[in-house]
């Protein structure tokens, strides 16, 4: 089947999950592939592009457009009777290496997540991706999943770079990627990326409302699109939750902008609901984060590696998988826009921080820590994991810099304070061990801890 027309959302915008598919197309170590993101982040227009370019034909499949086809697996999963059997079912021309084969929505076929098995042992010579919005639910359950015999790829929502590209500003990319120096950006330079970030910040980087906004400029419809988004969620919850828990994940959902909207982010069980308890709500918040609507940042008691070892199970923040939907949640209107600067400083900062969270998941694939200490109270906001050293960062949502936080994790930790990053307003700049990068340069901020190391040592 070839695939014509544009996916919604997306039109000829490239995206960095592209490249991440051709990347495991070319590998000679390649499994069958399962690709999970959130609902309406791009999946399916992804690996139909990846399909339309990279193959001669693509077999796709929906299992909630297309419930029938969940019958073809109830009988066998073997994989040549299976391929015979789409190819009839679906006029599918299906050929090894040639075709992209497809399953959508596979949180409603579970049978087709196990078929990946014997793809990877009988037919490796077949390119098979599942896809789905809730895959991560799915994959938590005891069942029968393929272990070892997959390839996982999580697609996010379009990054700040992606979002500049999306709206013709490609010039913004290539000067931030051209930047091979810690030195300030000029003004013309600097001015259009703030205003570029604010943008960003208010329309997030789901596919569809960025569409409508480089398309259309229409705030209204972007607003009406991202609200849309989030009741397809609130749906989910009482779709494929269980009934007992689907209630406190409505409960914690709409407790997160109030809990990020305090001076301290520490998640409190207690800000859900009166009298609300962790044990009662823990599978609901873990229903969220399996979904990956949200990101569960652990406290580290101390910068060591491996630092997921140093966990403190009892403290940690949570934040959302896109900035603009937190702030339609946060019920913070479009015209912020009009008004400076303030879009950083909401609630204290909270959209900044969770905007770097986001980008720093989509470079690094991993979640990362926070450090914090209560007398005196100090709190580092993330601390990353590059290579094997760590490197503490922290937010600031104004060009006010002071970072009484950075300077106390040093002197804690002198041993773990090669390179200390404070992420701001200001300009780039490196103060002795203190580097500064502004907030829409975070996507670059591997290549500038480099270029800081390197002008150190």
């Amino acid at each position: 089947m070839g695939i014509t027309g544009r996916a919604a959302g997306e039109g000829a915008v490239e995206r960095n999950i592209l490249d991440k598919l051709l990347v495991w197309k070319k590998s000679k170590y390649r499994k069958p592939l399962i690709l999970e993101g959130v609902r309406q982040v791009g999946k399916t227009w992804a690996l139909l592009e990846f399909g339309r370019r990279c193959y001669k034909n693509v077999a796709y499949v929906n299992f909630e457009e297309q419930p029938e086809y969940k019958s073809l697996f109830a009988s066998s999963l073997e994989p040549g009777r299976l391929l015979q059997n789409l190819c009839m079912a679906g006029s599918f021309v299906i050929e090894p290496v040639q075709t992209l084969i497809v399953f959508d929505e596979c949180q409603t076929c579970p049978q087709a997540l196990t078929a990946l098995k014997y793809f990877c042992e009988k037919a490796p010579e077949y390119h098979v991706v599942c896809a789905g919005s809730l895959l991560g639910i799915q994959l938590a359950k005891p069942s029968s999943f393929p272990v070892g015999k997959v390839d996982f790829l999580n697609v996010y929502p379009m990054t700040f770079k992606e979002f500049l590209k999306a709206g013709g500003d490609e010039n913004l990319c290539v000067y931030l990627e051209s930047i091979e120096n810690i030195e300030h950006i000029p003004e013309v330079f600097f001015n259009p990326l703030v205003e570029k970030l604010k943008l960003y910040f208010v329309t997030g980087g789901m596919p569809e409302p960025v569409r409508i906004w480089t398309e259309d400029r229409d705030t209204a419809a972007f607003q009406n699109e991202q609200l849309r988004i989030l009741r397809s969620y609130r749906d989910d919850f009482g779709k494929y939750a269980d009934p007992r828990v689907a209630t406190r994940i409505s409960y914690i959902w709409d407790s997160l902008s109030s809990q990020l909207a305090r001076e301290n982010k520490k998640f409190l069980f207690s800000a859900v609901k009166k009298g609300a308890r962790a044990r009662e709500y823990e599978d609901a918040l873990q229903w969220l984060i399996n979904a990956r609507l949200v990101y569960k940042v652990p406290c580290s008691r101390a910068p060591a590696l491996p630092l997921a070892a140093y966990d403190d199970l009892s403290a940690f923040k949570m934040y959302l998988h896109d900035v603009g939907l937190l702030r339609v949640l946060s019920k913070l209107d479009t015209s912020v826009l009009l008004r400076g600067s303030e879009v950083f400083r909401e609630f204290k900062g909270a959209l900044a921080e969770n905007f770097v969270l986001q980008e720093l998941t989509a470079l690094y694939e991993n979640i990362p820590r926070y450090w914090s200490e209560l007398n005196p109270p100090h709190e580092v906001d993330f601390l990353i994991q590059r290579k094997n050293e760590i490197f503490p960062i922290e937010v600031k949502a104004d060009t006010n810099v002071r970072s009484p936080s950075l300077r106390k994790f040093k002197e804690k930790f002198p041993d773990a304070s090669k390179l200390r990053i404070r992420i701001s307003l200001a300009n780039l700049t490196l103060d002795d061990d203190l580097l500064n990068i502004p907030l829409f340069m975070v996507s670059e901020i591997d290549r500038l801890i480099e270029m800081a190391l390197s002008r150190r040592s």
